[in-house]
């Protein structure tokens, strides 16, 4: 497919530093032929180590993405907003156009990280939520299902 005919799709969280840039890599790696994707936060603070070592080990590298702010992207035509966290989806801003909006809900690996006693308990959390994402990013385009009584338009 060409840009013009793949999907645009925007994975939208709160500090686009883990959850959205984990989903941008998966779709970057798996649905590149019919998904141009981007990842933003509503409040970004910078690309989590973590996310970047746990994507690694799955052979997909997001080293070069950068946690961004929504408004960096709001000349982008995009298709779909694909909130990823409980906090984006409520202060998910309107985008311009037909743009359909998805939640799809995943743990927030920082938070669950906070109690780990070792390295290794914290980065199971990430690679837990990574491998969901994963699997969320391979039923796509297919589950692009707008969610039931937020506005088409975002």
């Amino acid at each position: 497919m060409s840009d013009s005919t793949r999907l645009k799709i925007l994975f939208l969280c709160t500090g686009n530093s883990c959850r959205s840039q984990m989903a941008e890599g998966w779709a970057r790696t798996l649905k590149s032929d019919v998904i141009e994707p981007y990842s933003a936060g509503t409040d970004p603070h910078g690309t989590n180590p973590r996310a970047i070592r746990a994507m690694a080990e799955a052979g997909v590298d997001i080293s070069g993405q950068w946690s961004k702010h929504v408004d960096e992207l709001k000349d982008v035509p995009f298709d779909y907003v694909v909130t990823v966290c409980n906090n984006a989806n409520e202060t998910c801003p309107v985008f311009p156009g037909n743009v359909k909006r998805v939640h799809v809900g995943f743990d927030d690996p920082p938070r669950l990280a906070k109690t780990a006693k070792t390295e290794r308990e914290a980065l199971a959390h990430y690679r837990r939520v990574r491998d969901e994402i994963k699997a969320y990013v391979q039923s796509l385009p297919a589950a692009l299902v707008p969610s039931p009584g937020t506005p088409a338009e975002g």
